[in-house]
């Protein structure tokens, strides 16, 4: 009946009125590509929508994977920070702390997420610029100082060296007094999408799932209370990616670390219930809500099915939310607080665990102090003030929400497919498949924008003289300083205890007992960064990339 009636309404009343004005454009439709009606119906949701559907902490988990959800408490409030110095970077912290963050979230220099320690040539220009430069023990140390650790939860952007990130918080946290078992955060750990998508990578596929897995081990035995990774949608995102394929190849990379945490021996139900993911909240605000509730119950059918879990724990995607960086536009910064509040509100009606706002000034540098806070208080106004939080998943049962979170589920499946025949994700990858679509996706949004197809406000359209941004800026000395610090450091340890330490790491890296308890061994022996992963290097080897053309 509500098919005859929208079909009556679309020749009818719908079609006299396009023939009499044209509509804005010849084809609506979604980033992904997917055609948007201009009006739903319960019909156009696939049939059997109650079961999809589920109640919010019971499986699929399409509503929320927790009976209560914003009601119960708000999701945690990060800030993405990190810059310079370690005293730099914790002087941001405790800011942060003291504007009502609820959770820290570190961000490393590349020279850090390379593996590389600050005197090293390769880090030459490098140190303190998009992060924080981690060196050793005693910059850690310096970091975290007064923050205590027993009662906040950190998240680490770190990837190729997460396990030795993991082990410096975790002898920090001792030296506080905090037990390994109490401590709360989550280090991103996801080398996949490195590959695919951003780069920071080391060591070759095969080593580098090998670390992914001993840290999965470790975690469940040493801290359980830490999620061991987050599979990092965001990054292939801002690589360029339609939200559609930010889900398939996502859930993809998840596949495969489960896949080799359960052929390295492990059970699924005891590391499962403390993967995370990491999404991208995009400017489409409708299709970002249905891509994160596609995302939740395709992982749950996919842990139950596929990988036979029964503990409903381990189908439950728990992710953090960033809005978008790449579409932050250096023009007119000041929209970008617009932009941003649009996508933190998406991710706040999908479900998100947690959530980073950006700051209105990051297309031209660092945040500033009070863009930080603006950004902050964008996520306390949703949370306080909008009342989007009082109801749990507020926009289920939209026939619009529903008909798109079954599109894109869908679609996604295909890409997944696809995946499976090609023998896997690192398959997927080493082929240069994933990059391609990435790159023809990446390059099919730009012409859009350069035909003024898709309106960016104040770029391609609305255009005017900006006054000139205070824009903050690190202190071009700094790295000489990180590398006297360094250097002092290594006079005053011990010599023979790192000799033995990263002779430890060696022997472990070529043998098959957990990387872990050799790298906690190596950063108390203070050992550095770099040096831990030169003996990882050793043993094994380098990565190069596959080029795609």
């Amino acid at each position: 009946m509500a098919d005859e009636k929208k079909q009556r309404w679309l020749e009818g009343t719908y079609g006299k009125a396009v023939k009499k004005g044209p509509e804005r454009r010849a084809r609506f439709e979604t980033t992904s590509g997917i055609p948007q009606q201009p009006v739903y119906v319960a019909e156009d949701a696939r049939p059997g929508l109650e079961e999809r559907l589920g109640l919010p902490g019971e499986f699929p988990f399409t509503r929320g994977v927790q009976p209560t959800m914003y009601r119960g408490r708000f999701w945690t409030m990060r800030q993405y920070a990190g810059f310079g110095t370690a005293e730099d970077s914790n002087r941001r912290y405790h800011y942060l702390l003291k504007s009502g963050q609820t959770g820290l979230s570190v961000a490393f220099d590349l020279p850090t997420q390379m593996g590389r320690d600050s005197d090293h040539p390769r880090a030459r220009g490098e140190v303190g610029k998009v992060g924080v430069a981690i060196d050793s023990i005693r910059d850690m140390s310096i970091l975290l100082d007064r923050i205590p650790l027993g009662e906040v939860s950190t998240s680490m952007t770190i990837n190729a060296t997460a396990g030795i990130l993991l082990a410096l918080y975790q002898a920090i946290g001792e030296k506080q007094g905090v037990a390994a078992a109490d401590l709360q955060g989550t280090i991103q750990n996801d080398i996949l999408k490195e590959y695919a998508a951003r780069g920071t990578y080391i060591y070759p596929p095969e080593p580098s799932l090998r670390l992914i897995t001993d840290i999965f081990a470790y975690t469940a035995k040493v801290m359980p209370k830490w999620n061991p990774i987050s599979i990092s949608g965001y990054h292939i995102r801002e690589a360029g990616s339609t939200a559609v394929q930010e889900v398939a190849f996502t859930l993809a990379d998840g596949i495969a670390y489960v896949g080799a945490a359960v052929k390295a021996g492990l059970d699924v139900d005891a590391f499962a219930g403390r993967l995370s993911f990491f999404f991208n909240a995009h400017n489409d605000l409708l299709e970002e809500v249905a891509k994160f509730r596609a995302a939740r119950r395709l992982w749950a059918r996919i842990m139950k099915e596929r990988f036979k879990a029964k503990d409903p724990r381990s189908m439950m995607l728990r992710f953090h939310t960033q809005t978008a960086g790449s579409m932050l536009t250096a023009q007119q910064p000041d929209n970008n607080i617009v932009r941003v509040t649009l996508q933190a509100l998406a991710a706040v009606l999908g479900g998100t665990q947690s959530l980073h706002t950006n700051s209105r000034d990051e297309a031209l540098g660092l945040p500033t102090e009070e863009s930080a806070r603006i950004a902050l208080r964008t996520q306390q106004i949703i949370a306080n003030e909008s009342g989007v939080a009082d109801v749990i998943d507020p926009l289920g049962g939209s026939w619009a929400i529903e008909a798109l979170t079954d599109d894109i589920e869908g679609r996604a499946e295909e890409y997944l497919r696809k995946i499976d025949d090609m023998g896997g994700m690192v398959h997927a990858i080493s082929q240069g498949y994933v990059q391609r679509e990435i790159q023809d996706a990446a390059y099919a949004w730009q012409r859009q924008v350069e035909a003024k197809e898709k309106v960016v406000v104040g770029v391609n359209a609305f255009r005017s003289d900006d006054p000139p941004v205070t824009v903050m800026k690190v202190d071009p000395a700094l790295e000489a300083r990180q590398v006297a610090s360094l250097a002092a450091f290594r006079r005053e340890r011990s010599a023979t205890a790192v000799k033995q330490a990263l002779e430890g790491v060696r022997t472990a890296a070529k043998g098959s007992e957990n990387l872990m308890p050799p790298i906690l061994a190596a950063v108390k022996a203070e050992a550095t960064l770099g040096e831990i992963s030169d003996a990882l290097r050793e043993v094994f080897g380098e990565y190069r990339e596959t080029v795609v053309l």
